[in-house]
């Protein structure tokens, strides 16, 4: 049971830690990623998820431990080597080639593996189309809304042909309804074969993308398990919310099910 587990695992870390100066950003943190999942790393503000993020992917060097991506260790390995093996990248804040085309823009994911323009060019076309920018491929970058550019941000990484896409808050800055026209987009990635990691902040997002959630605070994993089970966790609540709200939350709901229980008695 175990070597199958292993076998199926495409990204894991152990004991990974992160420090600059004294703070702790990444303590002792330890997970996988199965191939072909979707799964979401949530927290609070300044829980240390984008350090993360940057561990895994080679931006940083881990203070301690291990990365390995499908059995071979990548611990510390630049990014560039990583996106070739498959690891690719978005970055929360969106920055584009202003000056250049949609189309010139994905294209430069597309070299990674193509050093041909023409092709590179072709295969910027295909992935607009999977991430609804067919209709922009000629207007320039410096022209599209927030939620184009996020748009483009998941498509220049797509063109790299990955295996893992560690997606940086894809939705962030999004309005109600582009958060939904973004999530069909997102699961079908996954769908398609590509293995997802996502950091996000929209619960609804998670709810409805995520198998499985790893939840961290102040550095530390507390809590794991499907998008049902992190949320409805004291942990999380506390890790969210602070204590002290937590607990006049907990209390209010105990006195309004006390109240329920004395209007059902009478």
């Amino acid at each position: 049971m175990a070597n199958e587990l292993l076998r199926n695992e495409l990204l894991r870390i152990e004991g990974v830690s992160k420090s600059f100066g004294g703070l702790k950003a990444v303590q002792q943190v330890s997970l996988s990623v199965p191939k072909g999942s979707l799964t979401a790393l949530i927290g609070p503000n300044g829980a240390g998820k984008t350090t993360l993020f940057a561990l895994m992917s080679g931006f940083l060097k881990p203070d301690t431990g291990r990365v390995t991506l499908d059995g071979q260790d990548i611990t510390g390995q630049s990014p560039h080597l990583n996106a070739r093996l498959g690891l690719t990248r978005t970055f929360q804040i969106v920055q584009p080639f202003a000056a250049q085309t949609v189309r010139e823009n994905i294209a430069v994911g597309a070299h990674l593996h193509e050093k041909r323009r023409a092709p590179a060019l072709a295969l910027a076309t295909d992935v607009a189309l999977r991430v609804g920018l067919a209709p922009l491929l000629d207007k320039p970058a410096s022209d599209l809304t927030v939620a184009g550019r996020k748009r483009l941000e998941l498509a220049r990484a797509l063109a790299t042909r990955p295996r893992l896409l560690l997606l940086d808050e894809v939705l962030a800055g999004l309005n109600p309804q582009e958060i939904a026209e973004m999530i069909p987009v997102v699961r079908g990635i996954a769908n398609s074969g590509v293995t997802v990691l996502m950091i996000e902040h929209v619960m609804q997002a998670v709810m409805n993308l995520a198998e499985h959630v790893w939840v961290l605070a102040q550095g530390q994993l507390i809590a794991q398990g499907n998008p049902a089970q992190v949320t409805s966790d004291e942990r999380v609540v506390e890790a969210y919310l602070g204590h002290g709200t937590a607990a006049r939350l907990r209390a209010a709901a105990a006195k309004t099910a006390g109240a329920s229980r004395t209007e059902a008695a009478a």
